[in-house]
């Protein structure tokens, strides 16, 4: 899990450049485990593409390059961030009173070359941890779409990943983190329900409401270009996931397999739950709602893979369908332009999961938080208090920072894209070139 990475990476900080421990001795590579988190690393990334996909087939046919070099770019600067200072800051040592930590010795990855943390090498670690600093600024680009500079948007998101996301990571799955010793066991946070899902719908909603809408919403139809690529983007998507969740394990055993099952259920289940809402409101299922409530399945379980049942699974994914359909109703009422529904599904159905998953834990896990916890014992409510704490630390932070990265990057670059290069469409406007090699008439 997460916090077992936190605490290895603890250990490490203690020790000398290239010392390789496992349990307070040196220790050699565990082939099994190592080949299962290189191969969850690739899945992880291969999300990102996944998601360019989803994202490029949604919008309009003038804004599909555009759109997905949002996703692609976000490979390169955070790559390079997360591989210079990312790393040291996000399970570095805590300094600033918590907010975030430091470890100068782990600045362009070094220290790494010769560890080995627990049977894996220290490098395939930071890489399987880089794949989630990736792909969640690039979640945020879905409530932007079709609307903003490339050079606003690059200097946005580099800024968010300095100011919001490595301190979140901090937070949540450093060794002293400050949510992670909250209450008897921590925060509870598998792969990333608060640190990457809420964390981007929040700041999805603030970019949204910051840029405003999309010129000619809500009254011009603007319908996607190509479905058949977000329902292949989807099914990346929904593969990748296996090694978001199972992989942030870092083992290859049971816990490796109810992490995957879960995953597995969840995303069924809310993709299921969708299409019989769609077929009672609407008599017929489409596919847009069908990927809608795969993702609304998997954002539910991502924080909750690792301790919940199959019967969690399967309501969590139900539950999130279901609320994740109405609060896309609520966007259209309220009027706020989140293009590809990024708060909607990724903020409100992971925010769900982190905390309904208290009510689904399994009776080992609760057993051994009751024994940590001492005389004065462990209980769901007490789980939810922390849950709770964990929610309202993400939002405050998510938003507060976003707006403020918002205004800069509009008062030094330029964000919201000027209104005859909105018309023209980011592909002609911004990058010169067209994606399907059509003349557009929108």
């Amino acid at each position: 899990m997460k916090k077992k990475i936190a605490q290895l990476i603890g250990i490490l900080l203690l020790l000398p450049a290239g010392t390789a421990w496992a349990g307070g001795a040196a220790t050699a590579v565990d082939t099994g485990t190592t080949a299962w988190m290189l191969v969850s690393t690739a899945l992880v990334l291969l999300m990102v593409p996944g998601l360019a996909m989803f994202y490029g087939g949604l919008v309009r046919t003038k804004n599909v390059l555009g759109t997905m070099m949002h996703s692609f770019v976000s490979m390169a600067i955070i790559g390079v961030l997360w591989g210079v200072c990312g790393y040291a800051l996000a399970f570095g040592p805590s300094v600033l009173g918590g907010f975030i930590g430091w470890n100068p010795g782990n600045l362009f990855l070094k220290g790494l070359d010769n560890s080995i943390v627990n049977g894996v090498p220290e490098y395939v670690i930071a890489m399987f941890q880089g794949k989630f600093a990736i792909i969640t600024p690039a979640l945020i680009s879905g409530a932007l779409a079709e609307r903003v500079y490339f050079r606003g948007y690059t200097l946005f998101i580099t800024l968010w990943f300095l100011l919001v996301y490595c301190p979140l990571c901090h937070w949540v799955w450093a060794p002293d983190g400050w949510l992670a010793h909250q209450g008897a066991s921590g925060v509870i946070d598998l792969a990333g329900g608060l640190v990457i899902h809420v964390s981007a719908g929040v700041s999805a909603l603030m970019v949204a409401l910051f840029l405003g809408p999309r010129r000619g919403f809500p009254k011009m139809a603007m319908h996607p270009n190509n479905l058949v690529m977000t329902m292949m983007g989807a099914g990346l998507l929904w593969v990748g996931w296996f090694g978001f969740n199972a992989g942030s394990t870092v083992q290859s055993d049971l816990a490796t397999a109810r992490a995957l099952t879960m995953t597995q259920l969840s995303a069924a289940s809310g993709a299921l739950t969708w299409l019989m809402i769609e077929a009672l409101v609407f008599r017929k299922a489409t596919s847009l709602g069908f990927v809608s409530g795969i993702l609304a399945g998997l954002v539910a379980i991502t924080p909750a893979a690792g301790v919940v049942q199959p019967v969690g699974a399967l309501a969590l994914g139900a539950a999130s369908s279901l609320v994740c359909y109405y609060a896309l109703q609520m966007k259209m009422k309220l009027g706020y332009d989140d293009s590809l529904d990024c708060f909607g599904i990724h903020g409100i159905g992971s925010g769900l999961g982190v905390l309904l998953l208290s009510f689904f834990i399994r009776p080992s896990w609760m057993a051994a938080a009751a024994a940590a916890a001492g005389p004065g014992g462990w209980n769901v409510w007490d789980q939810l208090r922390v849950q709770l704490t964990g929610m309202g630390a993400t939002i405050a932070l998510a938003a507060t920072a976003t707006l403020a990265i918002c205004f800069l990057v509009e008062k030094t670059v330029g964000f919201r894209l000027d209104e005859q290069e909105e018309i023209a469409g980011l592909d002609y406007s911004l990058h010169g070139e067209s994606g399907y090699g059509l003349v557009h008439t929108e």
